[in-house]
């Protein structure tokens, strides 16, 4: 256990960084399911907010800078060849 103050608020802090960045990356893992399984119409209205998304993650460091550079040119792929 913690035997300083600034420890417990630094395990509180954590924490809730933790539970936020877990229910940021899951809502983006869920709407790039949802665009993947989209037809063409739909799949053009959802990609700029899925890139959006993608790269707010990127920008708070929840994922890599280079997965997301993939990911955003996957869908853009997928987008494209529907």
């Amino acid at each position: 256990m913690a035997n300083h103050k600034s420890a417990l608020k630094r395990i509180r802090n954590s924490e809730t960084k933790r539970l936020r960045n877990k229910y940021q990356h899951k809502t983006t893992r869920n709407a790039i399911k949802k665009l993947r399984e989209a037809d063409k119409k739909e799949a053009e209205t959802l990609f700029p907010s899925v890139v959006s998304m993608i790269d707010r993650l990127a920008k708070r460091n929840i994922i890599h800078d280079n997965k997301a550079a993939n990911l955003k040119s996957k869908l853009a792929k997928h987008v494209g060849a529907l």
